[in-house]
């Protein structure tokens, strides 16, 4: 497959254009064994993730790509996230009821949220319409929001997910004089070849040499890609803090403890009945 739990990217040399590959298998496996998704919500979410770690690639400093669909099909809600080292995690929701039969997604939007570590979080917004692929939808986005000519390929079987990126960067970012002024065509056209199972069994190497052989393609290293979890005692001790003193108190009163479950990965955090007032307590400390 393309190389598997790892990014790669390449560049068209004597032009703006630059690409990227991304393969998927144990990580995608971390997130299909925390939950029992029908196999429909299993392919999206490969692609959803494949799609994170294709976008993370553009970010420059820490921090985090958000992808999130929220439609009216038979899949509520698709989120993928991934960092700047490449740390992914994904969660699906669905219909009770789930039927194969109808539409999966739907109607709906698309939300692609930057969050850096230091700074302002960005977001853009797109339309998902009835029909519509994951793949035409970011190629809209980028098209729309951001102005960048951008092509993406998504494949997914429910063991492995694969992407492959074209982007063609701004002319201001890029300049020479002999420069190929049809190579965006050329590559697109000859990309546009490319077949789901061979996405998904070829590797980096073999597939950049089908496709471009006759272009001068310049492979970076690739970087390894892996399922992480954000959750951790601490942020589920913040989360606790927008109940309420009074209405933790009447948890604890009738549990005797509070239980946070983290939605992503299951991790189960359990504070008893000094922890919450101490949580509390601290709050008060810090803001006096």
């Amino acid at each position: 497959m393309s190389n598997p739990d790892q990014s790669q990217r390449f560049l068209f040399d004597n032009s703006p254009v630059r690409g990227e590959l991304v393969g998927l298998h144990k990580t995608y496996q971390e997130v299909l064994s925390k939950h029992n998704y029908p196999e429909p919500a299993q392919q999206l979410l490969g692609q959803f993730m494949a799609a994170a770690a294709l976008l993370s690639s553009r970010l420059k400093l820490d921090g985090s790509l958000i992808l999130q669909v929220s439609g009216n099909g038979q899949v509520r809600v698709l989120m993928a996230e991934c960092n700047a080292a490449g740390e992914l995690r994904a969660i699906a929701q669905y219909n009770d009821d789930f039927d194969d039969q109808g539409k999966t997604l739907g109607s709906g939007q698309l939300t692609i949220t930057f969050d850096p570590v230091k700074g302002n979080r960005y977001q853009g917004i797109v339309s998902l319409n009835d029909g519509e692929n994951l793949a035409d939808v970011l190629q809209q986005y980028f098209t729309q929001s951001e102005q960048l000519d951008t092509r993406i390929w998504l494949a997914c079987d429910g063991q492995n997910a694969s992407g492959l990126l074209l982007q063609r960067l701004p002319a201001e970012q890029h300049h020479d004089r002999d420069e190929d002024d049809d190579i965006w065509n050329r590559v697109t056209h000859l990309a546009g070849t490319i077949k789901a199972d061979e996405l998904l069994n070829l590797t980096n190497e073999v597939i950049l040499h089908r496709l471009f052989h006759e272009e001068q393609v310049r492979l970076f290293e690739s970087e390894d890609l892996s399922f992480k979890c954000g959750c951790s005692r601490e942020r589920s001790a913040r989360a606790l803090l927008h109940l309420g003193l009074d209405e933790a108190r009447q948890l604890i009163e009738t549990l005797g403890h509070i239980d946070t479950d983290c939605q992503f990965c299951h991790q189960r955090y359990s504070f008893s009945a000094d922890q919450v007032e101490a949580i509390f307590q601290e709050q008060r400390n810090s803001l006096n």
